[in-house]
């Protein structure tokens, strides 16, 4: 019996190519998730992105799909939320062939339901596994087939009748797909917008020739920002590899927190639906439900990752989510999480207004942020209980674990402390009044993380 547990993550599946991946397997995995979905659909939708191996991995899927007779729609290249439309919009379960921001060797497969609902580990994920491991079942019947249906056109008009950019003045934005998915949406969903587009890396290219697909890494917006700058632009974006990450920076070329966009489209989304329920993760700035919550909406919060966001969305029957890694979830898109919506609202809100970005999102930026500061450990358990020990007895401390420990201080500052759940690493997060306090507190922390 195989161990899959290298490579079933929480949320998707994710290996290196050819070592713990490869076309046999993902044969296995596709005929398990027909088994898991076949009660609820006749058939599968299957994207891909740019990765060299995506194509002939997207096809033994499909493959094992088709051997339990369920039948397969194929949508071809594909960003993740164009995958998400298209389970959205058919009412049918799909699997995205992407690694994300993930080196060239790697590959993965992001499943949901029809509908788009995530399937985690709680909601199918590690039923597959199991399937898989224990050996597939033989299907006797008759096998499905494979059409093929270009989806992007609509995925675009989708997106454009959610935002209302008709009464915009005209912007420039350099946009910086970083070789990924976003060099394959982008012009087709901003075609006829009043927007002109400086396009940087649209060549889609798996080996990532020009930095890594990963806009949360400084290093990898350094292109951006001296683009934005050179050219005069109001604004620049840039995606992850598959795509479904938007990040922003304005038109000095300085970065716009997640936090900042959050509450920016946050308040948009509530000026449409007036008390609607906003979700944000605890590591998001505190700033997002205070002006939630000026603006007459609903604050909740979550632990972080995306099945949690989703399901507390359903619950709650939130209107908006959004996420410190630049991950944005929308009602009116099935609940699922798309990059593309949410610079459309920022650009939407830039546009119609004369001032600069900078200026728009200060209003949105109330305090300063370490970002996510990462700590290798050889025992989290104890280092947890160490950094806890330390701030337990202070007066004024406030002190939850929903998720990881996360310290609330006596004039507003606070951090969050989480293990990795596939490193040997722990996750700091600060926020505090300014950056003089960010540094002091980060410092602090760090120095019994690390101790």
């Amino acid at each position: 019996m195989p161990d899959l547990s290298g490579i079933v993550k929480a949320y998707d599946i994710r290996g290196v190519v050819g070592d713990q991946l490869d076309a046999a397997l993902v044969r296995d995995f596709g005929a398990a998730f027909a088994l898991l979905i076949k009660p609820e659909a006749p058939a599968v939708v299957i994207g891909h992105d740019m990765r060299d191996s995506s194509p002939g991995l997207a096809e033994a899927f499909a493959d094992g799909v088709t051997s339990q007779g369920l039948d397969v729609v194929s949508i071809g290249l594909a960003s993740t939320d164009q995958l998400y439309f298209a389970s959205g919009s058919l009412n049918l379960p799909g699997a995205m062939f992407t690694a994300s921001h993930n080196p060239a060797k790697y590959n993965g497969i992001k499943m949901c339901r029809a509908g788009a609902s995530p399937v985690g580990q709680d909601t199918g994920l590690a039923e597959i596994r199991d399937t898989v491991e224990q050996g597939v079942p033989a299907f006797d019947g008759q096998r499905g087939t494979v059409s093929e249906r270009d989806v992007l056109g609509d995925y675009a008009a989708y997106l454009r009748n959610l935002v209302d950019l008709s009464g915009s003045r005209p912007l420039k934005i350099v946009v910086d797909a970083g070789n990924g998915m976003g060099g394959h949406t982008v012009l087709t969903v901003f075609e006829g917008l009043p927007i002109e587009i400086v396009p940087m890396y649209f060549e889609l290219d798996g080996t990532f020739p020009n930095h890594e697909a990963n806009p949360l890494d400084p290093a990898n917006i350094v292109d951006l920002q001296a683009k934005v700058r050179e050219v005069g632009a109001d604004a620049g974006l840039a995606f992850d590899g598959d795509a479904d990450r938007c990040f922003v920076v304005d038109e000095r070329g300085e970065p716009v927190s997640p936090s900042a966009i959050t509450a920016l489209v946050a308040v948009r989304e509530l000026a449409k639906e007036p008390g609607g329920t906003i979700i944000h993760n605890l590591i998001t700035s505190k700033g997002v439900p205070e002006i939630v919550a000026e603006h007459g909406g609903n604050p909740v919060r979550t632990r972080v990752g995306h099945s949690f966001i989703k399901a507390e969305m359903a619950r709650t029957g939130a209107i908006f989510g959004g996420e410190h890694s630049a991950h944005y979830y929308f009602r009116d898109f099935w609940r699922a999480d798309t990059g593309m919506l949410a610079a459309l609202h920022v650009l939407a809100a830039l546009g119609e207004q004369n001032g600069p970005l900078s200026a728009l999102t200060q209003d949105f930026s109330r305090y300063a942020a370490s970002g996510e500061i990462n700590s290798t450990v050889s025992d989290q358990v104890a280092r947890m209980i160490a950094v806890k020990d330390a701030y337990a007895d202070k007066p004024g401390v406030e002190i939850d674990e929903l998720d990881g420990l996360t310290v609330q201080l006596p004039g507003g500052a606070w951090f969050n402390l989480r293990p990795s759940n596939t490193e040997p690493l722990l996750r700091l997060n600060v926020e505090a009044a300014d950056r003089a306090a960010v540094e002091a507190l980060t410092a602090e922390v760090l120095a019994i993380v690390r101790a």
